[in-house]
């Protein structure tokens, strides 16, 4: 079943009905653990005055959309429609936006909502909010009740808030995964002030750490890449790493101890973090931003002896996403993405969980092209 999308110039003559009641739209979303990702219909609630109706172009998979699909982490609640990395054309606006009109294009991270009162969400900590954040998909929907629904759709609904500014001319598609992948890599580079001359170590990379390594870059480091996956050594210094450490290796892991400012760890599974804080130097800290199960390997008498940190980090908040799309137009970075149809996100996902990427896929949802 193809996505057929809404234009933006009907929605502005008044031709495009949707918004003004609750609709349905079409998506991709699975049944159950095992069913896989199929075509079904969604409900999307009505525009509010702070609302934004996008009319969803792409949506990148993210690993963790597999461990949720696949209920790896927790129960998980079905039918259940992933996707938290979305790029729209802006199709209708309640009469309280200000940031976005019809036309524009805007993009949809991680969460949707959050109670806005709390501390963590007054100093733009979103993704720490005390009263219970809002995630962009299966997550109870404290405005239509029942679950959230994500990106793997025609169309999406979000409070204006929560909805990023997309630079005019940016590529779109290679864009989208700075939603997910972007923030989430670019919070800890700027919590922990990497910057020129510190040396800076990514552990995976994939999707997660092929941007990890492209915004250390960018901030002057001199990144080293820890992989277990030999073919992917020389695609490093292809993304600017200046060496990559086959992390398998023990000899070679062997060789970098104690040389490390910070190591950024992207995996999305539990990992022995012993030989990477073994790599770090004096103050040094290991941030983990993708495992969510227990981590083995911290011991207690190297960290004190090296005054080391472990830490863990997740996404970032609206205003720190918004500034991490900008830094990236400023400077022409995008992900390494391969776009694929609908039809072939099953596909993906065994190519992902394969390590078989070239960094992030890409649905290819509506219109490949927004107006200058």
């Amino acid at each position: 079943m193809p996505f057929v999308v809404g234009s933006a110039a009907g929605a502005a003559t008044g031709t495009e009905s949707r918004g003004q009641a609750p609709f349905k739209v079409r998506a991709y979303g699975a049944v159950s653990p095992t069913s896989g990702l199929a075509p079904m219909q969604i409900e999307r609630r009505a525009v509010g005055p702070k609302d934004v109706l996008l009319d969803i172009l792409y949506a990148g998979i993210c690993h963790s959309d597999i461990h949720h699909v696949r209920q790896e982490w927790r129960k998980e609640t079905y039918p259940m429609v992933p996707g938290h990395e979305i790029i729209g054309r802006v199709a209708a606006v309640g009469h309280e936006v200000t940031k976005f009109k019809v036309g524009d294009i805007g993009g949809v991270g991680c969460m949707v909502a959050s109670c806005g009162t709390c501390e963590n969400c007054v100093a733009d900590r979103e993704q720490n909010c005390l009263n219970g954040l809002t995630l962009t998909y299966n997550s109870p929907d404290k405005i239509s009740g029942g679950q959230t629904f994500g990106g793997y759709s025609e169309a999406v609904v979000v409070a204006e808030h929560f909805v990023i500014r997309i630079s005019p001319g940016a590529d779109l598609a290679a864009t989208t995964p700075l939603l997910c992948a972007g923030i989430t890599t670019f919070s800890p580079i700027q919590h922990w002030k990497v910057e020129r001359g510190q040396r800076v170590g990514v552990v995976g990379l994939g999707g997660l750490g092929h941007m990890a390594v492209k915004l250390a870059v960018a901030r002057g480091a001199d990144v080293t890449i820890f992989t277990t996956s030999p073919g992917k050594l020389a695609d490093a210094k292809r993304l600017g790493a200046k060496a990559a450490v086959l992390s398998t290796d023990a000899a070679a892991m062997k060789a970098v101890e104690n040389q490390f400012d910070f190591i950024i760890a992207t995996v999305p599974e539990a990992f022995d973090v012993k030989p990477f804080l073994d790599a770090l130097k004096l103050d040094g800290t290991l941030v983990s931003v993708g495992a969510l199960a227990d981590l083995k390997g911290a011991n207690g008498t190297s960290m004190i002896m090296g005054r080391k940190s472990l830490a863990g980090s997740q996404i970032g908040g609206i205003a720190e996403t918004q500034e991490v799309l900008d830094f990236c137009a400023a400077r022409g970075i995008t992900a390494d993405i391969e776009l694929i149809d609908p039809k072939d996100i099953n596909r993906a996902y065994d190519r992902v969980v394969a390590k078989d990427v070239r960094y992030r896929f890409v649905i290819n949802i509506g219109a490949s092209k927004a107006p200058a």
